[in-house]
């Protein structure tokens, strides 16, 4: 079953995607705007990331914080 509703999904997609944090989570995880009002829970275990933060996730995983 595919929840992509266009080119990218930051769920599943081969490349990552700069999406911003909205909320923190317990257990290095959090909410984050994909775009299209739509809100993904993600990892941030990687990263040092803050709410407001653009982080680039891949795999349902940040990656990194984009400065």
């Amino acid at each position: 079953m595919n929840h992509c509703s266009d080119d990218h999904c930051v769920t599943c997609s081969d490349e990552a995607v700069a999406v911003r944090v909205v909320r923190l989570r317990d257990g290095d995880l959090a909410d984050v705007d994909v775009g299209g009002g739509r809100i993904e829970e993600v990892s941030v275990a990687l990263v040092d990331a803050e709410v407001g933060d653009v982080v680039l996730v891949h795999a349902k995983e940040a990656i990194g914080v984009v400065p």
